[in-house]
């Protein structure tokens, strides 16, 4: 229309200042009429990433006794080998369900959070506890930093270290991933030769690191030897012996806890996904708009879980004692996969509540979100510069500065993250608010959680050893 009117009013190109005034009023006019608004825009990155919510929250509220049965048994340190530490104490409420330290510190410690002092002779556990917030959700497919628990395509099947070993009649991967901790040496189980906090001989720790259908055997054992518990098990399984109880049923209990307790989707991103346009502030929404446009955020933490689930290498700083024969240094999925495409990458991490899941990374590497997002924006550069000053004392020597460390993990370095824009402060800034915006409002306080006892007597959560 605009071409037109021009050819056939000033052909001659003698065009007066109030009509290029004019015609330039009129071209905005247009351009503002025809050009998509920035909740229009953000509305059709969100359906490109699939960022949706479940039309039904995940419930257990027909099955009570099952989770009240999980919640003894999360909080219960009857489960570890020398009755000393709970699920919760490396997944706990107040530290926004993990545990608040860069490395994860298991048995033989005392204290919880920023306040557990590692045990004498003991060693750090190689990976920061994660947050368990939402895996009770569909579409989880994997389990751990290094994706070891996974799904079979039926559903009802599940790949591990255990391999056949793993008992039939899981119902879930989050029930799956519950067999696992208490295998571990340095998180649940101890060594050969421990004493529990009575003073008697860990039996769990007695037993050969490779017969896990008998470890866990010895713990259901234990469990089924307190009344309360046997109680429980019948509320839940009253058509089953006793004796054919087995660790998978407990493991059960705890997936059906954690998924009714750690489910929150009530966050301003998910009242906005609602269609709630005033959820999300105006900064958060430039926030959102650059985390799924521009900045490139939503090619890994897509979808309903803001995870893709994939290995990825960003270039995160090697620190702790290393995972197994490769001490001081953790592969990361090459461990699994054996394939050296993986080598230093680790499983995406969902971001729902990571305002309150610091420490970030595979390891604990940063406290902070904004020295995070400056990580991804230059991840050569941050590795090598990396100082960790801000670890507590004990990791600080701990952390591979050697340049040959640094250039092997950057040799493996993902193409991905290589390419990604570089960004203002006033857009992390956003980013940031965007990012607190994936919180949920009944996230922020859980200590109401807590219970005041569990039925073995132990102190809930093993925050101390009495």
């Amino acid at each position: 229309v605009i071409r037109m009117f021009i050819a056939s009013r000033y052909v001659d190109s003698r065009v007066s200042g109030s009509a290029i005034l004019l015609l330039a009023a009129l071209t905005l006019a247009i351009t503002a009429c025809t050009a998509p608004s920035p909740d229009a825009t953000l509305k059709a990155l969100l359906e490109q990433a699939e960022a949706v919510i479940p039309e039904e929250m995940p419930t257990f509220e027909d099955n009570p006794e099952l989770v009240a049965l999980g919640e003894a048994l999360f909080w219960d340190p009857i489960l570890s080998g020398n009755r000393d530490i709970a699920c919760a104490t490396c997944h706990h409420p107040d530290f926004g369900t993990g545990d608040g330290i860069p490395l994860s510190v298991g048995t033989g410690a005392t204290g919880l959070g920023p306040e557990r002092s590692l045990g004498e002779g003991r060693e750090f556990v190689p990976r920061n506890a994660t947050e368990i917030f939402n895996r009770g959700l569909p579409g989880w497919t994997t389990m751990f930093w290094d994706r070891r628990v996974f799904a079979i395509e039926d559903g009802v099947h599940f790949g591990s270290p255990a391999a056949y070993r793993l008992p039939a009649g899981l119902e879930n991967i989050l029930a799956a991933q519950a067999m696992f901790p208490v295998l571990s040496r340095d998180e649940m189980r101890g060594d050969r030769g421990d004493l529990d906090v009575y003073g008697a001989p860990n039996e769990i720790a007695a037993i050969n690191d490779k017969y896990v259908d008998e470890i866990w055997a010895a713990i259901m054992r234990r469990v089924l030897e307190i009344p309360d518990y046997v109680d429980l098990f019948a509320n839940v399984f009253p058509a089953m012996p006793v004796d054919e109880l087995g660790f998978q049923h407990a493991a059960n209990a705890i997936a059906a806890y954690e998924a009714q307790t750690f489910t929150f989707l009530d966050s301003p991103f998910d009242r906005y996904l609602l269609g709630e346009e005033d959820a999300l502030s105006e900064a958060a929404r430039r926030g959102a708009l650059l985390f799924y446009g521009e900045a490139g955020c939503a090619a890994c933490h897509s979808g309903l879980l803001l995870t893709d689930q994939l290995p990825h290498n960003i270039g995160a700083p090697q620190l702790g004692p290393g995972k197994g024969v490769n001490d001081p240094l953790d592969p990361g999925v090459m461990l699994v996969s054996g394939e050296m495409d993986d080598r230093y990458s680790f499983r995406t991490p969902p971001l729902r509540n990571v305002a309150l899941t610091a420490p970030y990374f595979h390891n604990g590497a940063y406290d902070d979100l904004a020295d995070v997002i400056l990580h991804h924006l230059d991840p050569a550069a941050a590795l090598r510069e990396y100082s960790g000053a801000h670890l507590p004392a004990a990791l600080q020597s701990m952390v591979q500065r050697d340049a040959a460390t640094q250039d092997a993990i950057l040799a493996w370095l993902d193409p991905e993250i290589e390419n990604l824009p570089s960004l203002s402060g006033e857009q992390i800034a956003d980013l940031l608010v965007f990012l607190d915006a994936l919180t949920s409002p009944t996230a922020r306080d859980m200590s109401g959680l807590i219970p005041v006892s569990v039925p073995s007597g132990l102190p809930a959560g093993g925050a101390l050893i009495p």
